[in-house]
């Protein structure tokens, strides 16, 4: 996995060294008189911005500061150069083996906080918040298993994708079978109906088979 990562760093870097290089003088003339200006290959740049958003989304989330960043300079050409600092950090991270090792931690302890919260909202016979809490769980767990298995987690304008569409593609791409992928449609439409308010298409004993259904999900379909 680590290779992976840094081949695909390699690659952006790369990529990126290309949209510089596509740079070449041009004029421009917005109805006042020519000036000069700068011509790049704006295919490159399309390749480059959402490819380097959606690995560094992969790896920190949208809250990071190297996500907030990207998402700040790639917003013009001069960008480039910003998000090659960011990927030779990255690069740096992950071979002395930081990136993925804390992401690991983290995951492993939100999951266990997580379920422990929902095993309490039951106990207590709060069904309908432990079954939000849960299919957040599962969606969350879909995106890591995205990421762990280099499947792209923003679609072609550049958002995150629905849960439906994650566990589609693993379905697809032999993470976990048949059985499984039509499991995870069923939760995720309780928990859709749990947030919006539907609280009578479900009872108790179903939020609870849910969340032994996710805690198996999770031990089985490693990352």
């Amino acid at each position: 996995m680590r290779n992976k990562i840094v081949k695909k760093i390699d690659y952006l870097l790369d990529l990126a060294d290309r949209f510089e290089a596509s740079a070449e003088p041009s004029t421009a003339d917005m109805g006042f008189g020519e000036f000069a200006t700068t011509k790049y290959n704006v295919e490159l740049y399309a390749e480059l911005k959402n490819s380097t958003k959606s690995l560094v989304l992969k790896l920190y989330g949208n809250e990071h500061p190297y996500y907030t960043d990207l998402n700040k300079s790639l917003t013009n050409f001069g960008g480039a150069k910003n998000s090659k600092g960011i990927l030779t950090a990255i690069k740096l991270e992950i071979q002395d083996g930081f990136i993925l090792s804390i992401r690991d931690l983290l995951s492993a302890e939100i999951f266990t906080d997580f379920i422990e919260m929902a095993e309490y909202l039951l106990k207590e016979k709060y069904k309908d918040p432990a079954a939000v809490i849960i299919g957040s769980v599962l969606e969350n767990r879909l995106r890591l298993l995205m990421s762990a298995n280099d499947i792209d987690i923003l679609d072609n304008k550049g958002k995150p994708k629905k849960a439906s569409s994650l566990n589609d593609e693993l379905y697809k791409a032999d993470i976990y079978g048949k059985l499984d992928q039509k499991s995870i449609v069923a939760w995720l439409d309780l928990r859709n109906q749990a947030a919006h308010g539907h609280y009578d298409q479900y009872n108790q004993q179903q939020v609870e088979m849910m969340l032994n259904y996710v805690r198996d999900f999770v031990n089985r379909v490693r990352l």
